[in-house]
């Protein structure tokens, strides 16, 4: 197999980001970049900052020094609406989904930034407003055909085990055909076969769909054979970047992961 030497394009590059809250800091000095079409992992104990920095990325924490470049343009005091809007979908470590609605009713609201046509159009479904719900849903129905949720398309989510309630929140993410996907500790509370299936998916997404993934775990193990790179937190600083292979031999990282003191 020959090496491929050509320079990637960065989607995504954070540098030199500081976050406080009050005196506490988050987020201390911490610069890294996310190549297009990758699977770029942010790991660390808990309370690292990993979260802190997913935050960051899509706007709902606003950093007080450093700056976020996407897709070529530094970025001012960037709100989730608009990052949204320019292609960066996330799910939660804890689940966010309306609990009342049917999983179908979930994953649609993921399309809810697609649309161009008007309420009232939307609402009479006559005309384009018909037209674009029809593309709509068939942009869905191909998602959960690809997450294997069809069984559960018309149950309400409240009623679904944890596993395929975090499968139903993937799947509403890419409902939004991202270009950025971010996912918050998306096998957190999982058991053993879920874990195996999400990562599964998280892959199939990443190759099927070309869509660049972002995730963050503190659980080392599972991100090694996952991502292609892999950047290391460990009390709100970058103590490791590199790949699974180099990140998993550093002993700085090693340290932090058996709970070392600095």
């Amino acid at each position: 197999m020959t090496m491929d030497t050509k320079p990637k394009e960065i989607l995504l590059d954070v540098k030199n980001v500081t976050l406080s809250f009050g005196a506490v800091q988050a987020i201390i000095d911490v610069s890294f970049d996310i190549q297009k079409g990758e699977i770029r992992a942010i790991i660390g104990p808990n309370g690292a900052g990993k979260t802190s920095m997913l935050n960051v990325i899509n706007g709902v924490y606003h950093p007080q020094q450093g700056e976020i470049t996407y897709k070529g343009e530094t970025r001012q005091q960037m709100r989730p609406h608009a990052a949204a809007s320019q292609g960066i979908a996330r799910t939660f470590q804890n689940v966010a989904l309306f609990r009342g609605m049917t999983t179908l009713g979930n994953i649609m609201t993921g399309r809810n930034l697609k649309q161009r046509t008007n309420f009232l159009l939307q609402a009479l479904y006559v005309g384009p407003g018909r037209k674009e719900e029809v593309a709509h849903r068939q942009a869905v129905e191909k998602v959960i055909e690809f997450m294997e949720i069809e069984a559960i398309r018309n149950q309400p989510v409240g009623s679904l085990p944890y596993g395929l309630q975090k499968r139903v929140e993937l799947a509403r993410a890419l409902a939004a055909e991202p270009e950025l996907l971010l996912l918050d500790e998306p096998m957190a509370g999982m058991n053993l076969e879920e874990k195996e299936d999400m990562c599964r998916f998280i892959i199939d997404v990443n190759e099927e769909f070309h869509t660049t993934i972002c995730l963050i775990e503190h659980d080392m193990g599972v991100v090694m054979d996952l991502s292609d790179r892999v950047v290391v937190l460990n009390y709100g600083s970058k103590i490791a970047d590199g790949t699974p292979a180099e990140v998993s031999g550093d002993q700085e990282v090693i340290d932090a992961y058996l709970g070392v003191s600095r």
